[in-house]
């Protein structure tokens, strides 16, 4: 598992999770873990013997992204963190699923954990990660990348090019279902995910 709360760069979270891996592994990536991910596929791609990307994109922020962020940042500095989470909610599920208050708590305390600093450090990062659209067609082992439907922060078209560009990926599409799908649908996601595994 990367360790995606102790560096505020994407760069650097792959290089650690390299210096932590076995010689040879799998490897799956949800939102910035997938980031994460193409990070380690640009840096080391011999060592990974298949790749599970999920809920992420290739692309760098927006300007409009990083506003958002930055917002997020500043609500997060001023010691509202807690609100931080509650107000992604929306972003984070699929509609169906916020009055669940299970989910939603599970969520929100996944969010707690992390804590401020960390918040703050994941943000930068994710906001100055390098653009990887144009490593993707250098991808070469067998790879699935699995988003739902309605998945509001990284969309159907943005999991389609990825697919497109890698020469061996195959996408695999989850109803009602937002951003966080191994939250929303986990049996779902562990069926692929197993089915991933043993090709």
């Amino acid at each position: 598992m990367a360790d995606t709360v102790s560096d505020d760069n994407i760069a650097d979270m792959a290089a650690r999770l390299l210096a932590n891996a076995p010689e040879k592994f799998a490897l799956a990536g949800l939102s910035m873990g997938g980031y994460v991910a193409l990070e380690v596929m640009r840096q080391a791609p011999e060592r990974v013997t298949r790749l599970a990307l999920l809920s992420t994109n290739a692309e760098q922020d927006s300007a409009e992204k990083r506003r958002i962020r930055r917002g997020l940042i500043t609500l997060a500095e001023k010691g509202r963190f807690k609100g931080v989470s509650r107000r992604l909610l929306p972003m984070l599920l699929h509609k169906s699923r916020l009055n669940e208050a299970v989910l939603c708590d599970r969520v929100v305390k996944m969010a707690a954990r992390v804590g401020k600093d960390c918040f703050v450090r994941q943000q930068k990062a994710i906001m100055t990660r390098s653009d990887s659209k144009k490593n993707l067609g250098l991808i070469k082992v067998p790879t699935i990348v699995v988003c739902g439907r309605e998945d509001l922060l990284t969309n159907l078209r943005q999991h389609r090019e990825i697919v497109k560009a890698i020469p061996c990926a195959e996408l695999h599409i989850i109803e009602l279902c937002g951003h966080l799908p191994t939250m929303e649908r986990p049996h779902e996601v562990t069926s692929l995910l197993r089915s991933w595994l043993l090709r």
